[in-house]
């Protein structure tokens, strides 16, 4: 799958951990890869000056590294999120 460095798919994004458990939060910090996760209380913190490239990458890898209850996604994004953990960035 490539992944397109966009607005609409950071927001198919962000839909993914709507659906889940986990929160997804954009805050300043200075998080050495650009990214946070509270696994404990399943929190999920992205730098917010981050560009929309930077601001995916993130949420990828954390996607990838996260565990994620599938039947809690819809369709849709249940398929999104099976491409996505088979994918490797490239930049």
């Amino acid at each position: 799958m490539s992944v397109k460095y966009t607005k609409h798919f950071l927001s198919k994004l962000e839909d993914i951990f709507a659906e889940s458990d986990y929160v997804l939060r954009y805050e300043k910090g200075n998080f050495k890869s650009g990214y946070c996760i509270l696994n404990e209380t399943r929190i999920a913190i992205v730098n917010k000056y981050y560009t929309t490239e930077g601001k995916i990458s993130c949420l990828i890898d954390i996607l990838k590294s996260i565990d994620l209850d599938q039947k809690q996604l819809s369709e849709k994004n249940a398929k999104l999120f099976l491409e996505l953990s088979q994918t490797s960035l490239e930049l």
